[in-house]
């Protein structure tokens, strides 16, 4: 959102470097992988061969992946990562993480399938999990719901193989109010809440994903309220005042009211 960034691109040869830090020093046992923003293919290459020997080490290993490549304008899709990492995610990545949330446009891309309606999303999340991830969550799309335009439509799945090997899958819409205005990091915020309150709630995605999505609208109301304050009256607030309001908001990320409430579809 910024006119200029500064820093480095951590290379995977960095990556891996750091990853044996962690192997000699035997604090290579984790509960969780978390990934996000990535623009280099071996980088994420590298990814996918940790997160398989991690999962060697602790075989409860829970990957989250979110995907990103590109988002919708207008209406518009476009990537925002080279177009190279599409079949890294597709044929590498996504088939080892347990949980993904791309937004419509990504989803879209890895199945190679386009979503106007809701049961083409259905079955867009079907495929999704065909190629490997147990839950799947569209955190945005632009269908429309049953409260209208002024909500954003997000659509979760979760499919679990049961003990005697019959697949049961649960699958929710959750509708949450729009705010107008353009956010950096709510991807983010959304991919590392839902890993907590999946965690929390591990067999029930629907509470999961209230949790995660009550606690966004209580960052993004705080952060829309604060930064209009910053801007002054009639004035447009500018991307650091827009910053997420993450710190003011512990306790609502902690503790979210539910505010947004989920249909069982």
């Amino acid at each position: 959102g910024y006119a200029h960034w500064k820093g480095q691109v951590l290379n995977s040869d960095e990556l891996h470097e750091l990853y044996e830090g962690l192997k000699l020093n035997k604090v290579n046992r984790y509960d969780y992988v978390l990934t996000g923003y990535t623009r280099d293919t071996s980088f994420l290459a590298m990814v996918v061969d940790i997160v398989q020997e991690l999962k060697q080490q602790n075989s409860n290993l829970v990957y989250v992946c979110d995907p990103v490549m590109g988002d919708k304008w207008n209406g518009e899709g476009s990537m925002y990562v080279p177009k190279d990492l599409l079949p890294v995610y597709r044929d590498k990545v996504v088939p080892v993480a347990d949980i993904i949330t791309p937004n419509q446009f990504e989803a879209e891309l890895l199945t190679g399938r386009k979503i106007h309606t809701e049961k083409e999303a259905l079955e867009v999340m079907d495929m999704l999990h065909a190629m490997g991830p147990e839950t799947v969550v569209i955190t945005s799309s632009d269908l429309q719901g049953p409260l209208g335009n002024d909500y954003l439509i997000a659509l979760g799945s979760h499919r679990k193989t049961k003990a005697d090997g019959t697949k049961m899958t649960q699958r929710i819409r959750v509708e949450s109010p729009k705010v107008d205005a353009v956010f950096v990091g709510t991807g983010d915020l959304f991919a590392a809440m839902l890993l907590a309150w999946t965690h929390k709630h591990p067999n029930n995605l629907k509470v999961a994903c209230e949790k995660t999505v009550s606690a966004m609208q209580h960052v993004l109301q705080r952060t829309i309220k604060s930064a209009k304050a910053q801007a002054g009256e009639g004035n447009k607030p500018n991307s650091a005042q827009l910053e997420l309001r993450m710190v003011q908001s512990k306790k609502d990320i902690e503790n979210p009211e539910i505010i947004v409430k989920a249909t069982v579809l």
